[in-house]
């Protein structure tokens, strides 16, 4: 187990990664984020980075062509995307690295795709590290992870259990935690026997992105609400009326939807009332009064977070 670095260290070795050559796997690891950190660590176009084994990070989805750099520069040769939406596989080709997308669910996996996912990392752990991520790093990530290293006998399910605690996974996801709490060895027999012909891109059903593009845009309207609600100098492309708007239609959409109308009157219910919201801020945002948009956004946060915990969690 390595030692952790210095914090000056690994800023002297983001400084030199970004004006020589890339470094080798083998001298990757000895300053980027360990083991036995205790803290996640934040990388230039990357958040919430966690190792759960020498070689083997869970973290964001990487943030543009920066992230994937800085990929390249920790050694990493494989990114596995356990989210929901599709990868940015063009930028990790730029950087030679390559995509593996197997999605789970806040509620955690089945026993087929922790498998598969254990088979995906063992296989790619052989090229090279690999990086394992979804969107923001701290829950879906950390519970593949976590069950990818008991999977494969690098770590023991109680250990495993608190790393996903270094993530932030949220003790609100039981289901991802128990993929941890429950996971066993899996043999080499057992790894041999899935399928080890993984896709770059997993596209999801339709109400399945559909809800991705709902979380993408709420987290738009929270850096949109930090820059004063105006568009973040940042993200020049975020215009906050456009993005309220999408994200009440897409609320709207999903409230109609078939997979909607499966499930309790109450689930469409909460969706609307979130859509109801997602317009008033749209409607408001004319009048730049933030005190009331972000009163307006507490309350959808507060809508979402109670759906989740009765359907998603």
């Amino acid at each position: 187990m390595h030692t952790r670095a210095a914090p000056v260290v690994l800023l002297i070795a983001l400084a030199a990664a970004s004006c020589s050559t890339p470094a080798t796997p083998h001298a990757a690891t000895r300053a980027w984020p360990a083991v036995s950190d205790p803290a996640a660590a934040s990388l230039p176009g990357l958040v919430n980075v966690v190792a759960y084994h020498d070689n083997f990070w869970s973290g964001s989805a990487p943030e543009g062509a920066q992230g994937f750099r800085t990929l390249k520069r920790m050694g990493v040769r494989t990114v596995i995307s356990v989210d929901g939406m599709e990868p940015e596989v063009a930028l990790a080709h730029e950087q030679g690295l390559r995509y593996i997308h197997l999605p789970i669910g806040y509620n955690g996996m089945t026993d087929a795709r922790r498998a598969e996912l254990a088979r995906a990392a063992r296989d790619a752990m052989k090229d090279g590290p690999v990086y394992i991520h979804c969107h923001h790093g701290k829950h879906r990530s950390a519970g593949a992870a976590a069950a990818i290293a008991v999977s494969l006998g690098w770590d023991r399910p109680g250990d495993a259990v608190e790393r996903m605690k270094v993530s932030g996974t949220s003790p609100n996801y039981k289901g991802l935690y128990a993929c941890a709490a429950t996971a066993t060895v899996l043999s080499a027999a057992q790894l041999d026997a899935v399928p080890g012909a993984f896709p770059e891109v997993s596209p999801p059903p339709g109400f399945v992105k559909g809800m991705v593009e709902i979380d993408q845009h709420h987290d738009n309207l929270k850096e949109i609400e930090a820059a004063g609600w105006t568009t973040p100098s940042g993200h020049p492309d975020l215009v906050p009326v456009a993005e309220a708007g999408r994200l009440a239609d897409l609320l709207r959409y999903a409230a109609g939807s078939p997979a909607a109308a499966a499930k309790p009157a109450d689930f469409a219910a909460h969706l609307l009332a979130s859509a109801e919201l997602a317009q008033a801020i749209e409607d408001g945002l004319p009048a730049r009064d933030a005190a009331a948009l972000s009163a307006k956004f507490r309350l959808l946060g507060a809508s979402c977070t109670d759906c989740h915990t009765k359907y998603r969690d």
